[in-house]
């Protein structure tokens, strides 16, 4: 059994804990570009020394995509500097302990410089950076993340075996906020609720959304940096669940053309950094109960959300969930409570009063897409801008003079890749790489021979 030692008065809780009890493994994880949280166990000695000192992690993690294809195309990590360690620190708040994995204890980290400097393309660093600069301005955001994905009844292996095609939903037909449907697969259901609370990322409301094996969650509300932790956490813990009840959940924006795609909306606020309660959206001398500061805010949104749209439209797949008429909103256009906006108004109680971007899909890295969303309504508060848009109507009446969002990554790439204002709120280098690991995706699309090619082809050319 390992010795228990005495503590300092000043050691991290979660460090005491630790060093109190007789766990000898500690499970870390970091994000990867594309939102994979990658990751090692760790003997008990070896974690203390890394939550001291940090510990070194492969920058290959910023060098492939999510099929561990290298770049060939990236400057700040690739062959030419052959791969070596980055050092990953471990975040001690972000303690927590894996139920569905005998309980063992799990930390978040992220990147640093030797000199211990942020680590530009490490994606929880790039939040951070946001969040540094709100703080600047007397700002700390609020955010809450809603995602919406399928469910399937297949293994890595029979999906493997299908080579891609037919996968199985766990429930047939579109049967939205069905309690039947929650039944079908009861214990999967209940244990993304119970698991997840336990795991420290707490479920505000579940349910069937429209289409074969299709959930909806909302998880709780919180501040942007641990809103993101648990969005992130969510999508990996929901498939690691899975596996134990025989499902294998999707976040992928769209994955077929008859159903409606997967969302991953960002509600956010401000209230006062660092210990202020009020909402600052909500001012209910105005007629629309939108403050001013929330009006600025929309309008930095409206105006410039569209330069950086590979980072909540990450993949070349994220383009297919953009379809006229479907749900996903595909203009930057704004309304009251009106769900067929890319900028949802709720301008309810002083509570509750906050901006849902509809935009991203549930194929975002959370880090990314709400270091998007809030850089561009913190440009409109630092800007002064003011919301002169009319909000829309109905099913989009009053969006027939605004052009539509791009149909692909490498028209959204580009004009990322261009904006002063991206470069600006998130640094060059971060800006060149996100921008080049983009252009490889869509590449790699270029070069791929699909399945609608060869049955519209193959016979008949």
């Amino acid at each position: 059994m390992p010795k228990k030692n005495s503590l300092s008065a000043k050691e991290h809780p979660a460090l005491a804990a630790i060093r109190a009890s007789d766990t000898v493994k500690v499970k870390v994880a970091v994000s990867d570009i594309d939102g994979i949280l990658r990751g090692k166990y760790l003997h008990r000695d070896k974690f203390f020394g890394a939550a001291e000192g940090g510990f070194g992690f492969c920058d290959v993690v910023f060098g492939w995509d999510s099929g561990d294809q290298c770049y060939d195309n990236t400057q700040i990590t690739g062959w030419q500097h052959g791969f070596p360690d980055a050092l990953a620190r471990i975040d001690l708040d972000t303690a927590r302990r894996v139920p569905w994995d005998g309980g063992v204890p799990f930390f978040l980290g992220e990147f640093v410089n030797a000199d211990g400097t942020p680590y530009p393309v490490c994606p929880r660093q790039v939040l951070k950076r946001v969040l540094k600069r709100a703080e600047k301005l007397g700002f700390a955001p609020m955010c809450g993340v809603e995602f919406e994905w399928f469910n399937f009844a297949e293994t890595p292996q029979s999906w493997a075996g299908k080579r891609g095609v037919g996968p199985e939903p766990i429930t047939p037909g579109m049967f939205g906020y069905s309690l039947l449907r929650m039944a079908d697969q009861r214990g999967f259901f209940n244990a993304l609720m119970d698991d997840m609370a336990a795991f420290g990322v707490p479920i505000e409301g579940l349910h069937t959304e429209t289409g074969p094996g299709v959930y909806e969650v909302a998880i709780a509300f919180s501040g942007a940096l641990e809103a993101a932790d648990r969005a992130i956490l969510f999508k990996t813990g929901a498939k690691e669940i899975g596996k134990a009840h025989g499902v294998m959940p999707s976040f992928m924006a769209k994955w077929s053309q008859q159903y409606p795609g997967c969302s991953g909306h960002i509600h956010q606020s401000l209230k006062e950094h660092p210990d202020g309660k009020a909402n600052l959206f909500h001012d209910a001398k105005n007629k629309r109960a939108m403050s001013r500061l929330f009006e600025s805010y929309l309008a930095g949104q409206v105006a410039c959300l569209m330069e950086f749209a590979p980072m909540f439209w990450p993949t070349v797949n994220s383009y297919k969930r953009l379809v006229d008429g479907f749900w996903a909103p595909v203009k930057p256009t704004w309304g009251l409570d009106n769900r067929t906006a890319s900028f949802r108004v709720i301008a309810g109680s002083p509570k509750s009063t906050r901006l849902e971007t509809r935009c991203p899909g549930a194929d975002i890295n959370p880090y990314l897409a709400m270091a998007a969303v809030l850089a561009a309504g913190l440009h409109g508060v630092e800007k002064g801008l003011k919301l002169t848009a009319p909000p829309i109507t109905g099913t989009n009446q009053g969006a027939e003079g605004i052009a539509r969002a791009p149909r692909s990554l490498i028209e959204t790439t580009r004009n990322f890749k261009a904006s002063a204002i991206a470069r600006d709120w998130l640094g060059d280098t971060f800006v060149e790489h996100f921008a080049a690991t983009r252009e490889w995706e869509h590449r790699q699309w270029q070069d791929a021979v699909t399945d609608w090619e060869l049955k519209r082809y193959f016979e008949i050319i």
